[in-house]
């Protein structure tokens, strides 16, 4: 008994420290806003099958999208979705998060390679993963 009450007990620790850490993700400012980070939300679909597809990226990159789809296909999350607005914003951190490392991976040469969108679309994704302007 002693011993499932130390597993749950560090379970919930951790998940209070994931959620902590989305949270802190979360409140960092950052100079593009909601709007046009919706605005690219096709293009950036593209832009991940595209990425996936490419054998010439490394390993490392294909690897990262498909931990990327398994969470997102996965019915759990580190928050639950039922809690209002809270319960989806874990998901949104963990794609921006993901999409974040994938870009800084692929580098700069492949988004513009597979890039499918508008230049101004590929700035505002180059702001987003905090990349140098293309």
């Amino acid at each position: 008994m002693r011993v499932l009450l130390g597993v749950a007990g560090g379970l919930l620790l951790v998940w209070l420290l994931l959620v902590g850490a989305l949270w802190i993700a979360s409140r960092r400012g950052d100079p593009v806003t909601l709007r046009e980070t919706m605005r690219l939300l096709p293009d950036v679909l593209r832009l991940l099958r595209r990425l996936a597809a490419d054998r010439t990226l490394g390993r490392g990159v294909r690897v990262r999208l498909a931990l990327l789809l398994g969470y997102l296909l996965l019915p759990i999350d580190l928050v639950p979705d039922f809690l209002p607005v809270i319960g989806y914003a874990d998901d949104a951190v963990v794609v921006a998060l993901a999409l974040r490392s994938v870009a800084r991976a692929a580098g700069p040469d492949a988004l513009a390679r597979h890039w499918p969108g508008t230049p101004a679309g590929l700035a505002t994704l180059h702001r987003l993963c905090r990349l140098p302007p293309p």
